[in-house]
């Protein structure tokens, strides 16, 4: 696959994005001394390049490079910052904004305000962000992703799905995540049983990933198939925003 690609998607973790890339090729590449893991069917790449912004950013570099693709999405989960949004629902905002800098990028099809913020939104963390930045939905990489499209002059969207609600408190994730981006799961079980009060959060966010996961890779899957790169029709959820 090389200049024949249209859709190229950019996910932080294969687990986002499983449902739909299990039948997919999978194959290794390297750009720029790093290797990366891409999954390919007919016109679309999914590359799944780590959390928090810089390896969105690599991936977004990668992927762009190797595939040339016409649109670029950044695709996976948001946590919810208006209690409207309910887990496994999609969130395809207008607009993006990178909480580091305040800067933003706004998009053409979708509804609402995505902020990207540089580490896992808690409770409390959650309702600042939606007052600061009148914001519906918090993630951690599409505004690198955004960033590294429009260097490049390629068109971008965001797909998310809901995979925590505005309500509902994270369990502490970031000490997980090693400077590649990479969630270390072996670490966060052997914490976890450690600590049997965090077993029923640990067990809810799972189920509410897993739901997360099957609307995400439906409502792409949908997309990829109508292959309609000009003008988008993607599903937003706007009718229950405030």
């Amino acid at each position: 696959m090389s200049s024949s690609t249209k859709i190229a998607m950019v996910a932080a973790l294969e687990r986002e994005v499983r449902p739909l890339v299990k039948g997919w090729r999978r194959v290794e590449r390297e750009y720029l001394g790093r290797r990366f893991q891409f999954f390919e069917s007919g016109q679309a790449v999914v590359v799944c390049g780590g959390i928090g912004a810089e390896a969105a950013r690599r991936a977004t570099e990668a992927v762009i490079a190797m595939y040339l693709p016409e649109l670029v999405l950044s695709v996976g989960f948001a946590g919810g910052l208006d209690p409207a949004l309910k887990v496994g629902e999609i969130f395809s905002p207008t607009r993006v904004i990178d909480a580091r800098d305040g800067s933003s990028v706004e998009i053409a099809a979708g509804r609402g305000v995505l902020v990207s913020a540089l580490t896992t939104a808690g409770r409390e963390q959650k309702a600042k962000l939606a007052e600061s930045y009148a914001a519906q939905a918090v993630d951690m990489e599409a505004a690198a992703v955004a960033r590294g499209a429009q260097a490049r002059g390629v068109r971008f969207m965001a797909v998310k799905a809901i995979s925590d609600e505005s309500a509902f408190s994270m369990p502490p994730l970031d000490r997980f995540v090693d400077r590649d981006g990479h969630f270390r799961q072996a670490s966060f079980a052997a914490s976890v049983v450690a600590r049997p009060w965090l077993w029923s959060k640990v067990f809810q966010l799972a189920r509410n990933s897993a739901k997360a996961s099957r609307a995400l890779c439906v409502e792409l899957d949908r997309y990829i198939s109508e292959s309609k790169v000009s003008g988008p029709e993607l599903h937003p959820v706007s009718s229950q925003l405030r």
